[in-house]
């Protein structure tokens, strides 16, 4: 009887210090994570960091070079063994959709049930139709369907089999932006309703936020962080992680006596990186750091002294993201209310309001900023 709560508590997915590699070629190694029941994840990147290897290793389709993984309390995969992928009881959804296109939608969604009773399939079949909202469209083909109600039959199709993990690769990039975040937030429900554990795999920021409860960042093939979108956002374990989520600048800045930081348009306070305490090692006479601006940390102030140039601007509907020149050169980004629209030119009165303030040490050699997609809206 004592072993029942634990069992309850299981991860349904537990990935142990796994690696991979081409040939001699590493593509990632001690990456770990796990994924309780009924949770969504995400692995997030840029292109070529190893997601969608990390995702075929779950699934079954690529070997371990080192590590483990078990879904649902079963070893799956080790160096050398590897369970085979239809005995894993995962489903997947591809980015190309890859429905059979000789078949009807409620073919599609059948497709794996075939050992089971008529009625019993029937059944099942118009349930998933019903929860993707495609129930009049049970007897269409998919070129029929638009891509959003083809990406819902592929989901309808993956959980029909009620698989214990849920995989889903890059699986809204063929849709339009209005669509992707229309289809991420319904997606979301369906999973949720269905108690089903995912993990998803996407290079789009905003599409991770919508979607995951726990997001891991991936970079040159380790995990930097796995985190929920908010600690991602305001909580960055690692510098790269604080420059590819979100938007925002890095100001350098310097470490006074009473562990605030003088960024030269105004003195913040916030949690000092463990090196740069009392006794640093790195540094001479100063503690240099740079300190991370999201938009909404420099507020527009009509009264404030402070003033700052208008570079550019991006208008969004209820606000105007502000690329702003501040006195000494430096630029920073400023997110305002759309009624205030100021010209380019312009100067404008600005003060820092950071309530989430996130430091590092000041590299003197920082590696090139990382190409990126757009990110969530400031939280």
């Amino acid at each position: 009887m004592t072993d029942q709560p634990s069992a309850r508590l299981a991860p349904v997915l537990e990935v142990h210090d796994i690696g991979h590699r081409y040939g001699d070629t590493p593509v990632f190694s001690g990456l770990g994570f796990s994924l309780r029941k009924g949770a969504i994840g995400c692995l997030l990147g840029p292109s070529g960091c190893g997601k969608t290897t990390v995702l075929r290793c779950i699934a079954g389709f690529e070997p371990l070079a080192s590590g483990s993984i078990r879904i649902d309390g079963q070893e799956v995969a080790r160096p050398g063994w590897q369970l085979p992928p239809e005995r894993r009881q995962v489903g997947m959804v591809f980015q190309d959709y890859a429905l059979f296109p000789h078949l009807t939608v409620a073919g599609n969604v059948g497709f794996g049930l075939r050992g089971m009773a008529t009625d019993a399939r029937n059944r099942r079949v118009g349930e998933l139709l019903e929860v993707v909202g495609l129930a009049q469209a049970a007897g269409r083909y998919p070129h029929e369907l638009s891509g959003g109600q083809q990406q819902r039959v592929a989901l309808a199709r993956a959980l029909a089999p009620r698989p214990h993990l849920l995989l889903l690769d890059e699986p809204f990039s063929n849709l339009d932006v209005e669509m992707r975040e229309r289809l991420g937030m319904e997606v979301r429900e369906i999973l949720r309703a269905q108690g089903t554990t995912a993990i998803l795999v996407t290079h789009d920021q905003s599409e991770a936020f919508a979607v995951a409860d726990e997001i891991g960042i991936l970079h040159e093939g380790r995990l930097l962080q796995w985190d929920t979108p908010y600690n991602l956002y305001h909580r960055p374990a690692e510098r790269f992680v604080a420059d590819f989520i979100g938007q925002g600048v890095f100001i350098p800045g310097t470490v006074l006596e009473d562990h605030r930081i003088d960024i030269g348009i105004g003195r913040l306070t916030g949690d000092l990186p463990p090196e740069c305490g009392r006794g640093c090692e790195h540094c001479e006479n100063t503690c240099d750091v740079e300190v991370l601006l999201r938009p909404d940390d420099i507020v527009h102030d009509d009264a404030s002294p402070l003033r700052a140039t208008v570079l550019h601007k991006a208008f969004r509907g209820a606000d105007i993201l502000y690329t702003l020149a501040l006195p000494d050169g430096r630029q920073a980004l400023s997110l305002v209310p759309s009624h205030h629209d100021h010209a380019l030119g312009e100067a404008i009165g600005i003060r820092v309001e950071a309530d989430h303030v996130v430091v590092f040490r000041r590299d003197p050699h920082p590696a090139p900023r990382t190409q990126r997609s757009s990110g969530p809206s400031p939280a």
